[in-house]
């Protein structure tokens, strides 16, 4: 419950936070394509606080939900492919393994 809940906010910030950048203007405003303007980025007015203000506490819940919801993955029992990923067995050399019982042992080759 607690992860679909963190899974609704997280995209719901995601969405909001592409708004709000979308929404906000450039600081050189095109720089009057080419023709120069340039100069002007250090003194022209980025926008309201309130825009700043709402981008960052968008971005923090975006990076605080992603890492929250790795963690509560990871508990859930939900897995990845890389968690169900086998690994090789391990086998034993061919001379250290017994023989099966009931079946007598082969002697090696003379003269090795």
């Amino acid at each position: 419950m607690l992860y679909n809940f963190l899974l609704t906010v997280h995209v719901a910030a995601c969405l909001l936070l592409i708004l709000v950048i979308l929404l906000q203007t450039g600081r050189g405003a095109g720089l009057s394509v080419f023709g120069g303007g340039g100069d002007s980025l250090i003194t022209t007015p980025t926008g309201s606080n309130f825009m700043k203000n709402l981008t960052s506490v968008l971005a923090g819940t975006f990076a605080f939900t992603a890492l929250f919801l790795t963690l509560l993955q990871s508990r859930s029992g939900l897995t990845s492919v890389t968690s169900r990923a086998m690994p090789p067995p391990l086998s034993a050399p061919a001379a250290a393994r017994p023989a099966p019982s009931g079946q007598p042992a082969r002697p090696g080759r003379p003269g090795k």
